[in-house]
């Protein structure tokens, strides 16, 4: 291993993901919003994720330490009945959906997690879990376009989904000044089942 490779480092989070029928459902919402305010910094519907710890920057050669016991607990765990629901904003730039049903499900879920990864001598900052899914950011000095994107959410109530799978996601995030994209490093079918690898 060259010393490149040694100091390599990936940007890490764990989460779940809705399924494409309850993104599709909040995304018909969204459209006129897209129209608009094309001046947002909108994430892309397939990116759209429920964060359950942030581990961010990690070495390269800890992120395989992390599968086998992610992959035990994913097993461990049934899946959790949610559904998107409303909106809100962060520091008045940053729009969010909100997140309904089984949510003493979803704290357990992200606390065991947690537990597992710091078993596995992983350290990260320990932030309380705000179960949402970030849809986009406004420019700087633009405050009135998320508040009055997230206004338009109040109303929103999506259907139940049952959460399908504990994804180990890399992404970009603060390396570029443009799109932040996101990749599946693997994925385990929650209650057992077959995952996705890489």
């Amino acid at each position: 291993m060259n010393e490149q490779n040694r100091s390599a480092t990936v940007r890490v989070f764990i989460a779940l993901a809705p399924p494409d029928h309850a993104k599709d459902e909040l995304a018909r919402v969204l459209r006129p919003a897209y129209d608009t305010h094309p001046r947002m910094r909108w994430n892309r519907i397939e990116d759209w994720h429920i964060t359950l710890a942030f581990l961010g920057e990690l070495p390269a050669a800890s992120v395989p330490l992390l599968r086998r016991p992610l992959a035990g607990l994913a097993a461990a765990h049934q899946p959790l009945h949610l559904a998107l629901r409303g909106g809100g904003t962060f520091d008045d730039r940053v729009v969010w959906s909100g997140i309904d049903g089984d949510l003493d499900g979803l704290d357990t879920l992200a606390a065991d997690v947690r537990t597992v990864v710091r078993g596995c001598g992983v350290a990260f900052p320990d932030r309380p879990l705000r179960p949402h899914l970030t849809l986009a950011r406004s420019r700087r000095g633009d405050r009135s376009s998320a508040t009055e994107i997230s206004a338009g959410l109040a109303g929103f109530s999506g259907l139940r989904w049952p959460t399908e799978r504990l994804h180990l996601v890399g992404s970009n995030a603060g390396r570029s000044s443009g799109p932040i994209h996101y990749r599946d490093i693997e994925a385990w079918a929650l209650g057992g089942g077959t995952g996705t690898p890489s």
